[in-house]
């Protein structure tokens, strides 16, 4: 019997393991252990034929174990809302790409808009010992805060601002940039104002923001519509119709992301409104789609890249066992005009 023909066998009774390997590389199976973990430790000649041994039974070796040895898992988990969410995909670009330049990996949750789930997600995050976490937003819920503050785990809340974050932060204020995108709506000479966002906590914080600003201006604002999150392009649409319907004065709106922005973009033009002349639109979040809309769309840029690149370097610095300088950065966001407004 070939070792080919063997390796298959054990294949189906349950899997190659290190031994396997050793025994057709003709080593001892510490031998075999070292070549793949410190395989500096081994001559070449022993290295070739383990990694050859490796290829040839498509042998995975066990990280789990490597990491109990070092107390160090390698993993980063990051929590998103939705995985669907365009906004947040160049922050996990960005974080997977800085994370693997040092030889660690990103494990990707999804934990949806309500806090219970988000709970429950970092329970079951936390019992798999990542090496750090990067969660979209603010912890609101005292059980999750006390869980990560036990961890003893570096945790980067991003996304969002607080003076009080868990550890570190990476992020922008949602009323800020509301606020200015009311400035530059006034500034354009429309004084009848509307928001159209979802209702989770980051939406209604723009949503606030926005109508706070818009009175201090002294302009007439709508009391703001908040739709079920998940919100996107049907939600932009029949939110528009409803907001119409309830104060058909509107001359401009601010949609808590370009996915609304979009809808609400489709129903204006399906009623004949010319935009921006008989009604402005405006999102947030600059996606790849906002330029090259009939009218562009304003909107308001984030610096999603640099959000990914200033988080992975918070926990690599932290698991390093060095000192994070200025455990808080505000990134800002920028006000990008375009023919919808």
């Amino acid at each position: 019997m070939d070792d080919t023909t063997s390796t298959r066998r054990r294949r189906s009774g349950g899997g190659i393991t290190l031994g396997d390997v050793a025994r057709i590389a003709g080593v001892a199976p510490i031998t075999a252990s070292r070549a793949l973990n410190t395989p500096s430790q081994v001559s070449p000649q022993v290295l070739q034929r383990v990694r050859e041994a490796v290829q040839r039974t498509g042998y995975v070796p066990n990280l789990l174990a490597g990491g109990l040895a070092s107390r160090r898992s390698r993993l980063v988990a990051a929590v998103v809302p939705s995985i669907a969410a365009p906004v947040f995909m160049e922050t996990v670009q960005a974080l997977t790409e800085a994370l693997a330049g040092q030889g660690y990996q990103l494990m990707l949750g999804q934990s949806g808009y309500a806090e219970s789930r988000e709970d429950e997600l970092l329970e079951q995050i936390l019992g798999r010992r990542p090496d750090g976490l990067v969660l979209t937003g603010v912890v609101h819920s005292a059980q999750g805060r006390r869980r990560l503050q036990a961890s003893g785990l570096p945790v980067v809340e991003t996304w969002d601002f607080t003076p009080t974050p868990i550890d570190m932060l990476v992020g922008f204020s949602h009323e800020a940039a509301a606020a200015a995108m009311a400035d530059h709506l006034v500034a354009r000479g429309h004084r009848r104002l509307a928001v159209l966002g979802g209702d989770d906590a980051r939406a209604l914080r723009r949503q606030q923001g926005f109508i706070r600003r818009a009175q201090e201006l002294g302009c007439e604002a709508v009391p703001a519509l908040a739709l079920p999150a998940p919100t996107g392009v049907p939600e932009g649409r029949a939110g528009l119709r409803q907001l119409l319907e309830r104060a058909p004065q509107t001359r401009a709106v601010f949609c808590a992301s370009d996915a609304l922005a979009l809808g609400a973009l489709a129903e204006a033009q399906s009623r004949g409104l010319r935009v921006p002349q008989d009604l402005a639109i405006a999102g947030f979040g600059d996606m790849p789609f906002a330029a090259s809309l009939y009218p562009a769309l304003t909107t308001v840029r984030i610096d999603g890249t640099a959000i990914g690149r200033h988080a992975a370097r918070f926990i690599l610095e932290r698991v390093e066992g060095r000192e994070v300088a200025g455990k808080v950065i505000d990134v800002g966001f920028s006000v990008i005009q375009r023919e919808s407004t």
